[in-house]
This record gives C-alpha cells, structure tokens and sequence, in this order.
C-alpha cells in the first residue's frame, strides 16, 4: 500500500543569538527562563523573513534527500508570520527555490501548523496524487512580539523542513490523530490586522498587532489535551508507550513537556528538546528537532517515533511513525 515516509530533512536558524540576560529589562533573569521554560538562548533574525528561513532550510531537506527542485510536485508552509498577508509565504519560498512546476500554499494553525501540514502532505502522496511534497514549518515570532512584556521570552525565530515521499515498504506514517477547539482563540491571538481589527492608527497605537497570550490558560490545555491525545493514538494503533523510542514534541516550555511526559508514562529522556537554543520556533519546531535528530544520527530503523503539537485556536494533535 502506498504511503509517505521522510526522505530527507533540514533546519536553519538565523545567526544573531538573543540570551536571557537581555529580558532583564523586562523583569526577567537568566535562571527564572531557564527553570520554567528551558531557555538559555534564541535566534532572532535582523532582517532575515519567513521565506527567507523556509527557503534556507526547504534547499537542505531537498538536498538531503537527493532530489532536485524540479522533483518537487508541492510545497506547504506552516507558518502564522508569512512575509505579507497576501500571497501565501509559500509563494515567495516557491519562487526562491526556483521549484515554478510545484503547487504551494500555506497552512495556519500556529504551533500546531507542521504537524497539520505534515498530514495533509501526506494525504496527497497516499492518494497518489504527488510523489514528493515538501513540507516546511517557519515563524519569525520576533515581527509580532512585544519586547516590553514579560511573555517576550518565549519565541525564537527558526524554519524546519522535510521532504515526504512515496513508498510501498514497510516505513513512513502510520497514523495521525488531529483535534480543534475553536472556543480557545481568545488565549493566544494576534488582535488586529484581519477583517474583524482591519489595520489602523489606533490598532498600532494600541499594540494589537503583537502576540498575546494567557500563560496559564495555554499550559492548563497543553497538559491536558496532549497526553490525551497520545492515548488516543497509541491505543487505536496497539501499542503503548514502552514501543516508542524517541517523542519529538512542539517545544512550549520544559515544564508542560515534562508535565506530559509523566502523565504518559515516559522516561522525560525519549523526549527530544531543543528549546535552550532556540526558544519556541511555533511552527519550526518539530520539523527543527526532526533534523537536528536525524542528522546527529539519533534514528535507526524500525524505530517508532510519536509526534505531539498543542497550538493557538486551540489547536493539537499527534502522529505515529516508523523509521
């Protein structure tokens, strides 16, 4: 039966590194950051866009799988701060890639939006539709942050990218769970600059168009829907929690993946982090940890992997996948 399986993988960050010590002016310390969320450091672009990180990191992963440009039949791009709000950041990253006989679009769903895009890239190569996909996840939280506020801490900027393909061997995804709770919008949300908020002075004025967030709220829902989820999925598909040997989870905060990690049952060491780096990359940060993971050799084959994202909307799901 025809399925997607990862054929190759990329990540790139910008170089100007941000630590802790800089959020002194907001109240903030190095070791408050790091006991809570895990942070010591992030990358923060100085003139870099979206497209920019997606491009750098979509060249690797087609590089690492062996392909051309032109072998792509499709991009996605998971990302909630696109280059401009029309066209899609897929787009500028298509044109970049020089990739003209792809389709591209974006996927929204904030930090949860690699994990929606790795399953709808994968629903088009089951179908047999296309046969290479690639799939990029990229955010640069800096352009929508406020760093006069304490919650300025948690976001780093940061693209990740996979290159799905088909195959008829024993590998690749075996199954996604995915869920919406459009009664959470209001816990993090960007307030101005669509059709309800249009852009204005006063929205300017009144700093509407930077993130906000209610902390509590967002690690309350993580710490109870995610874990669900992950029963959810293993149940459905007959294995438990000792059959997975690595989870690569969105990186919220040290504190909900540890939080997660006990209430399923896993040794915190099978969770892959990577957030004293870079902070919380939303949309790059599985795709990210995917990476960094496989190329310092961390995945063998026959290994069950399990995928986990809480985001803005609300927004979470999970996937199972063989290596």
């Amino acid at each position: 039966m025809r399925n997607a399986y990862i054929k190759g993988t990329g990540s790139y960050a910008p170089a100007n590194v941000v630590k802790n010590d800089f959020f002194k002016a907001v109240g903030s310390s190095d070791e408050w950051i790091f006991k809570n969320l895990g942070i010591r450091e992030r990358r923060i672009s100085t003139g870099e866009t979206t497209s920019d990180l997606a491009f750098k990191a979509g060249q690797l992963a087609i590089e690492d799988a062996d392909l051309e440009t032109s072998d792509i039949d499709l991009i996605i791009v998971a990302t909630a701060t696109p280059d401009r709000p029309a066209p899609s950041c897929a787009c500028f990253v298509q044109e970049k890639l020089g990739a003209m006989s792809s389709v591209a679009f974006d996927i929204s769903a904030v930090c949860s939006g690699a994990l929606f895009s790795i399953s709808t890239g994968v629903q088009f190569i089951r179908s047999g539709m296309y046969d290479h996909v690639l799939v990029i996840g990229a955010d640069t939280f800096s352009t929508i942050t406020d760093w006069s506020r304490r919650d300025s801490v948690f976001f780093g900027d940061g693209a990740g990218a996979m290159v799905l393909s088909e195959t008829e061997e024993d590998k690749g995804f075996i199954d996604f769970i995915l869920h919406t709770d459009g009664r959470g919008k209001e816990h993090f949300t960007i307030l101005a600059g669509g059709s309800e908020v249009p852009t204005s002075q006063d929205s300017v004025d009144r700093k509407q168009h930077f993130f906000h967030m209610n902390g509590p709220e967002v690690y309350k829902t993580a710490i109870d829907v995610v874990p669900k989820c992950i029963d959810e999925i293993l149940n459905k598909n007959n294995y438990s929690v000792e059959d997975i040997k690595w989870l690569l989870p969105h990186q919220p905060s040290i504190g909900i993946l540890k939080t997660i990690a006990e209430k399923i049952g896993m040794p915190f060491e099978k969770v892959k982090t990577n957030m004293d780096r870079y902070a919380n990359t939303s949309g790059g940060t599985i795709p990210i940890i995917l990476d960094e993971t496989h190329k310092n050799g961390g995945f063998e084959a026959g290994d069950l992997l399990l995928f986990a994202a809480v985001g803005a909307g609300w927004t979470w799901g999970t996937a199972l996948y063989k290596w």
